[in-house]
Parts: C-alpha cells; structure tokens; sequence
C-alpha cells in the first residue's frame, strides 16, 4: 500500500547542495531529505580535490572571476560568476562553523606565527585557493553536514527512495503550474509513495553515467535534469560534460579519481616511454583547463594506440605525498601502485555536467515552487567548461541563497491539497529486467562512442537515431510494467542523453568542452544552447 507524507521542503538529493539547503532553512520548517540508496552514495562523498574561495590576502574576487571565465570559453553568465565568487568567502566560513575540519598548515609571516587553512592551487586558477581536508575533502564536508542534520529533529533522512516523476498542478489537470511535490519509490517495500510539499528541491546531481567510462558514482543518471524536463523547464548547454583527465587505469579500480591537486603539486603526465606531452598542447602544462588536458590525453592514446597514460608525482619526497594524498596513495597502494616510486596509470572519465535546468540566482526554475541547485543545473557559473573546484562552491552558494528565497515565500504559499496516489493498477511485474540490462550497455556505450571528447556530425547522427529507438522502447516498458530504480534511472538517462545529443547539434563550433571535427573554430559570438520543452507532459503514464 502506497503511503502519503507532507512536509513543508522536499529537498530529492543528500549530497552537499541538498544538506546545506536544509541545514539553512529554519529548524521550524519540516524537511524531508530523499537519498535514492545510501545517504553517501553521492559525488560530493567522493571529491577529493577541495572548494575554491577567495581566502588569501594576495587573491581577490577579480582574480577567481577572471580564472573562471577564461575556462569557461567565452560562455559564462558574468553575473552568475560575480555573485558565486563574491559569496564564497562567507560559505567557507558557513562550513568552518558547522565544523569540517579543514587542512592547516604552519605558517611565520614577520614576527607572528600560527596555523592556516592550508590552500592549493588547481588546473586553471592562477592563485593558491583550494581549500581542502587532505583529498578527501568531499568525505570531510558530506561526514560534517550530515551530521548537523541528525541533530536537527525537523530533518528527515529518508534513504532507499527513488523520485520517479514530479507532481505539478498541470500534471493533475488544475489551473496554474506550481510544482506541488513527487512520487517517490520506496525501494523497501517495492511502493511508489505520494510526497506534498510547499516547496520542492532538485539537488540530485549531475548525469556523468551517460557515458560508459565515469569518475561518477553510479546514481549520476540525470534524475533531476530528466524531471525537471517533463515538468516543463528548460534546459541549458548540456553539450558540455567535463571529461576529467585522470582517473585510474585498473580493471579493478572503478570510477577512483586522481585528484587534480596532484598536478598542482607538480606531478606530470608522461607517456609510456617516460617523455612529458602536456607542453606540446598548452603552455600551462599539466596546469590547464581540463578539456585542453582530456584532448590532449585523448589524442596521445588514439596517435600511439595506447590504453593510458601515466601521471608521475614520484619526485615529490615520499612524505609529502603520503601527508597530502593519504586517500590516492592507499586506493593505489591497494592495486600495487606506490605513487612515492611509480607514476599512475590515468585514462580520462566522464566526470561533470556542465550544463543542466536553468535556473536563476534563487535557485529557482520555469516552475514555481520548484527549485534546483548543484550539478543538476545550469546557472551559467560553468560555461563552456567549468574551472576546477568550482562545482562544491556553486552547491553552497546557491543552496543557501534558495534557502533564503523559501524563507522569503513561507508566509504566501499553503501545503498542497492532498495529492492522489500513484496508480499501479494497470501494470505487472517484469520478467524480462535483462531488457534494462541491454539498454543500459547499449546507451552508455554509443554516447561514449559518438557523443565522447571528440564528436563529428555522423557520430552524432546515429548517437541521435539510436537513442530515440531506445526510447521508444523504454517508453513502453515503463508503461506496462512496475517500476524499479533501474528501470527509473534508463528511463531518465535515455532522456537526457538525447538532450545532450540535441544539444551538441546544435552547436556548430569547437568551444570549450564541446569539440568536433566539423566544426573546428570557434565562432565569434558565444551562445548558450536552451532547450525548452514544446509540450509538458500532462502525466507521466505507467501510473
């Protein structure tokens, strides 16, 4: 039997950008905090590298402004860049007062000495302004957060639960299209429950498993982009997805991901050989942005039909790498790589979502009461290629100003009426889940095949044909069988793997992370690529 809740926010996501929004909402407010398995199976458990602030007396707001626009190819929202950076110093201090025990470090400046938050610098940035737990700051941030949130007594932890689709006033026939809350799979009890709220956040990540090879963990399927769609909101230059330069080469390591701060502590990329390759593409070596980085790795692999490359930090002192990287140098330890004596093999992943729903500075979307922050968005902070440690900053930055934004609203927005209950009665169990299985392989393979590092017109063409054959079938497989979080997960990935095929055809240049080869120039204007939906689905059958 399908349950029905009410809560004031339904925050869909337990990552940073979801726990920041419902530690800054008042403690009067009832909260819900959906996590679709484990609470920590996010990407923000999984970063390493740390968040970038303007924190050092020698760096300023321009400077972060100036990196980030420079990496973002010309296509930055100025705006949206000005307001992230300008607010990050007061999100750091926002964290350092729930308790995340950043990395020190001892320092003599004149007669004074004392312990600072130690700073790195990254692929980009032309100043230290890493801040950073060792490398495993994600762990830090998300361990810290979710603490603070069992304390609270109006937060909900619900994990196991999977939003399947949302639930908007269009969606049920009444007048107006205000997003009233979602259906919601409870993975337990194998029931889609009915959850009402005021105001509902998307804070369900970005849509990297699209691809077959990822630093992402394996929720990374898009659900919030997907959502949001079919509710009526737009999209934005989803062509761009940030393939992350060096992962590790293991056919037992899956999805672990060697820090970018590893190059900002002077490690190299080599060739199997022993030769440095990265001044022969930037003069910023190992330190530039990290499509120029992925290219280049890409091309070097493809020229000399090698399977990776190899990313040596072995001059360091043994020490230093072990005290900096204590979670790279035991993951490698594991497979019998000591990075103290040996260089890594690294192949570049599918690591970011640069592009996603549009929203606004509030965190707001095209449909009222809904809103949507982190990686599942488009704010225009990115552009065309998102500058390193960038991504945490925007989850703090704009969780908390759409926390001030509900704040504003309680008073003039009531609970939905009650909703009805997800329909079930018209499907049946599968027996044919090797279906999903095959789809899934098929998806990620041909989007990393077409839809990769390097993209041509043909390529994308069969990556367009082939997707909406898939979604076809998906699409009847939805609506005559029950719902599984695998099933929901295709059915979302299809779905914004066309959009990010749609997307990339769009777009007739090379910029930033959207490369290919019959469009090699980048033209003279930059334009984003928002896509609107032409007609909202009324429902998402299979109910």
């Amino acid at each position: 039997m399908s349950l029905h809740f009410q809560h004031d926010v339904l925050v869909i996501g337990s990552g940073a950008a979801g726990l920041t929004l419902a530690l800054t909402l008042p403690p009067n407010l009832r909260i819900a905090v959906l996590s679709k398995g484990d609470l920590a199976n996010g990407s923000t458990y999984w970063a390493q590298g740390g968040v970038a602030a303007v924190l050092d007396d020698t760096d300023t707001v321009d400077s972060h402004v100036t990196d980030t626009l420079d990496a973002g190819a010309g296509l930055c929202r100025e705006d949206a860049v000005r307001f992230t950076v300008e607010h990050s110093r007061e999100a750091i201090e926002w964290l350092i007062e729930q308790g995340v025990p950043f990395t020190r470090e001892e320092r003599t400046l004149g007669e004074e000495s004392g312990f600072q938050f130690h700073l790195t610098r990254e692929g980009g940035h032309s100043h230290r302004r890493i801040i950073h737990a060792a490398d495993a700051t994600g762990a830090a941030i998300f361990n810290t957060l979710l603490e603070q949130a069992r304390k609270r007594s109006n937060i909900e932890l619900l994990e196991q639960r999977v939003a399947v689709d949302l639930i908007t006033e269009r969606r049920l026939g009444l007048k107006g299209e205000r997003c009233l809350g979602a259906y919601v799979l409870d993975r337990a009890r194998g029931e889609v429950d009915t959850f009402a709220a005021r105001f509902i956040i998307l804070a369900t990540g970005g849509a990297a498993k699209v691809y077959l090879y990822t630093s992402n963990s394996d929720g990374a399927c898009g659900d919030g982009i997907a959502m949001a769609w079919r509710a009526g909101c737009r999209v934005g230059n989803l062509e761009f997805n940030q393939f992350h330069p060096t992962c590790l080469y293991h056919p037992q390591a899956k999805n672990f991901l060697i820090t970018e701060a590893l190059r900002g502590e002077g490690a190299v990329l080599k060739l199997p050989n022993g030769e440095r390759f990265m001044p022969r593409f930037d003069p910023r070596g190992e330190l530039a942005p990290r499509d120029i980085v992925a290219r280049a790795i890409d091309h070097e692999m493809k020229r000399l039909g090698i399977d990776c490359v190899y990313l040596d930090i072995s001059h360091q002192p043994a020490d230093f790498i072990r005290s900096h990287f204590p979670t790279v140098y035991e993951r490698c330890m594991s497979f019998g790589i000591d990075i103290t004596r040996q260089a890594i093999p690294v192949v570049p992943a599918a690591h970011y979502t640069c592009g996603g729903v549009v929203v606004d500075h509030q965190g707001r979307t095209d449909v009222p009461g809904l809103y949507a922050i982190g990686e599942t968005t488009f704010t225009g902070l990115h552009g065309a290629n998102r500058l390193a440690s960038n991504s945490l900053l925007e989850c703090f930055v704009y969780a908390r100003s759409a926390a001030q934004d509900i704040c504003n609203q309680l008073e003039r927005v009531d609970m939905p009426p009650y909703l009805p209950a997800w329909d079930a009665s018209q499907v049946t169990d599968s027996d044919e889940d090797v279906i999903i299985a095959h789809n899934w392989d098929e998806l990620r393979r041909f989007m990393w095949d077409y839809v990769g590092i390097v993209r041509t017109n043909k390529r994308l063409q069969r990556a367009q044909h082939r997707v909406r054959l898939l979604l076809d079938e998906i699409d009847e497989f939805y609506s005559n069988y029950r719902v599984s979080r695998d099933l929901i997960e295709l059915r979302n990935l299809a779905l914004v793997a066309e959009l990010i095929i749609r997307s990339a055809m769009q777009r007739h240049e090379s910029r930033g992370l959207h490369y290919t080869l019959d469009y090699p120039d980048q033209l003279p204007e930059a334009r984003d690529t928002i896509l609107t939906p032409t007609n909202p689905a009324q429902s998402s059958d299979a109910c």
